[in-house]
Parts: C-alpha cells; structure tokens; sequence
C-alpha cells in the first residue's frame, strides 16, 4: 500500500492528482479508467479540503492499494474533519433542469456512477471513504 498525507488545501490537489497518476500508471492502468478515477479523487478531495475542517486546517491521507487478480485500484481517503458520510445524500435528480435542482451532491453521485465500489466509514475520530475501480474495462 502506498500512502501521501497532505494539509487538506486546494493547493495540493496537484501533489494528490501527480501520486494516484503515477500509481495507477505504474499498476498498468487503461488511461479511460486512470481518467475516471483521477476525477473520484479530485472531486473526493476538493470537497474535504473544502468543507472537512471549518475552524481549524487538517489532513488528508490518500492511501493507495492495488489488489491482483483481478487487479483493482482501491483508495482510502481518510481526514479527522467534522464526520460526514456523503453517501447518505439522496442523489440528485438529473432529469431536473439545472435551475430546478438543489445545489450540491452531483459530485459524489458522479464518483459513485464511475467507481465499481464506493464505501464509507467512521472509525477512531476518522472520515474514511474507499473507492474501488478495476484497472480495465
């Protein structure tokens, strides 16, 4: 397993973007699946680093495991922010038209579209949200 932890700041984005690229790129992963997962990560991260810590600055670890046979690209991204469980937003109503749905949630419903697994716990003061994806189609 592979890990990074970095202050949960936009600015790092880049710096988590460049380390789950390189992984996934090392594991042999098919670029249309590498492109899906950046954009779960990229969407998972902004959003902690966004709203996971509204009084004081914390962390974020993006723990990175691929699994053989068949190979999977499993990401934990793990913060000690306020608890939160994206999951239990109701989806939003994609039939509506932009200006007739609620604000907020589009984010988490298109990382659970493009993931084959999609998994949240709380454990010891910590937000953890896993995402699965297999390395090929």
């Amino acid at each position: 397993m592979k890990e990074l932890c970095v202050p949960a700041k936009l600015e790092q984005l880049d710096s988590v973007l460049s380390f789950v690229d390189s992984e996934l790129h090392q594991a042999g992963c098919e670029e249309t699946v590498k492109t899906q997962i950046m954009v779960a990560v990229e969407e998972i991260f902004t959003n902690i680093s966004q709203y996971a810590y509204p009084k004081q600055e914390g962390r974020v670890t993006v723990q990175l495991q691929i699994i053989e046979s068949p190979a999977i690209a499993q990401i934990e991204i793990i913060d000690q922010g306020v608890p939160y469980d994206p999951l239990e937003r109701q989806d939003p109503n994609i039939t509506l038209s932009v200006e007739k749905r609620d604000i907020g949630g589009l984010g988490i419903f298109m990382v659970k579209q493009m993931m084959d697994e999609v998994s949240y716990r709380y454990e010891n003061k910590s937000n953890i949200l896993t995402i699965r994806k297999a390395l090929s189609e």
